[in-house]
């Protein structure tokens, strides 16, 4: 609403006098965010040329920059914002399907699994979306939220649910793994999850966001409590322009699967992840 507001009086105040401004105000303001992601862009590519994951190439990161600034729009600009309850929570009466909790990172809502829920809705596949408030409280605090959602979907369904998680989410459902029996859970599937912390994260100063930097005390609190390693799928991509170095997004011993040349938003948003990942409910 805000960018609305601003770009309407640009446009308002300059189109009489100066339409040509008026135009190319209103062009910037719409692109702004596309150079912010740029900037990440140069930044995971940099950060990342010395780690263990093989470097994305500048033709790679220019496609995932151009598709993330289209996606990243898309997502929070309107999905979020007014599409958060396009698809309610599904709980069917049992029928023998696995359910699936869907857990979102940093600054989102379950909106951002729309594609995700409208498919498993069709599939009669119960699952819950959760929402991770309040928005810049501990990691921690996420933990009841995550169980009432695994209790809920096995009350239903009577067995395991998947925890689908993306970023953040990723290291809330290790919060609530922490505490938990791991048989509750019949597999974790991380999308671009800062399981050893992200570089990005060093300018954040929310709970969550320090909880994220790489060395801090919660990141060392969570590898001397380490996982059960094969009971995830790691997504990770080359390009991530949230989650960098590359290799912070990958656990040791785990099912570490890469989506290359993938923004951090666009990898959840590719079909064949997405195909891919549905399938681990049948296995």
């Amino acid at each position: 609403m805000a960018w609305l507001l601003a770009a309407s009086a640009w446009f308002v105040n300059w189109w009489p006098q100066a339409p040509a401004v008026a135009v190319g105000g209103l062009l910037i303001l719409s692109t702004a965010h596309a150079g912010v992601l740029g900037v990440e862009f140069i930044a995971t590519r940099r950060v990342s040329r010395s780690d263990s994951v093989a470097r994305a190439s500048a033709f790679e990161c220019g496609r995932a920059w151009i598709a993330e600034s289209w996606i990243a729009a898309r997502v929070f600009c309107w999905q979020q914002p007014f599409r958060s309850r396009a698809f309610p929570d599904h709980l069917p009466q049992a029928n023998g399907r696995r359910g699936v909790i869907f857990v979102h990172g940093f600054l989102c809502n379950r909106a951002f699994w729309n594609p995700w829920l409208e498919e498993l809705r069709a599939r009669d596949h119960a699952f819950v979306a959760v929402n991770l408030e309040p928005i810049w409280a501990s990691i921690d605090h996420y933990v009841q939220t995550i169980e009432s959602a695994v209790q809920r979907v096995t009350a239903q369904t009577g067995r395991a649910p998947v925890l689908i998680c993306h970023s953040m989410g990723g290291l809330a459902a290790r919060a609530w793994l922490r505490s938990s029996d791991p048989s509750r859970v019949h597999r974790i599937v991380t999308i671009g999850t800062p399981h050893h912390g992200t570089w990005l994260a060093r300018f954040s100063h929310t709970a969550n966001g320090r909880q994220m930097r790489i060395g801090s005390n919660w990141m060392r609190q969570a590898e001397r409590d380490g996982v059960p390693a094969g009971l995830f799928t790691c997504w990770y991509s080359n390009c991530d322009n949230i989650t960098f170095p590359v290799s912070t997004a990958t656990l040791p011993g785990a099912d570490n699967r890469l989506a290359s040349g993938r923004g951090h938003v666009e990898m959840a948003f590719m079909p064949s992840l997405r195909h891919q990942t549905l399938d681990l409910l049948e296995s």
